[in-house]
């Protein structure tokens, strides 16, 4: 069994931890997750890999962090860059996240 840490920013509403959950619940493997919204830290159990996780949450590329590795993402500020690419007018940096 894997555990997997990760410090997933801008998760200050109770829509974009529900939706931060519900993309992780999909990544194959995993098995629970567990969000403490206050601490921006999330929590994985299950068999799936790092990189599949990672990728579930691709407009948070530039902000992940994995707390067990103590490392911060490899290509990150490029899916940041994309994300923010893509951002309309308005737009805060959690709705581009994770909406």
């Amino acid at each position: 069994m894997t555990v997997l840490e990760l410090f997933v920013p801008d998760m200050g509403c109770r829509r974009c931890v529900r939706e931060v959950t519900a993309r992780l619940r999909d990544v194959p493997g995993v098995q629970t997750v567990t969000v403490d919204a206050a601490r921006s830290h999330v929590t994985l159990t299950g068999t799936m890999t790092a990189a599949d996780a990672l990728a579930a949450l691709p407009g948070a590329g530039g902000h992940l962090t994995r707390l067990d590795a103590g490392d911060g993402v490899d290509g990150a500020a490029a899916a940041s860059a994309a994300a923010r690419s893509r951002a309309r007018p308005g737009e805060t940096d959690a709705e581009q996240a994770y909406g």
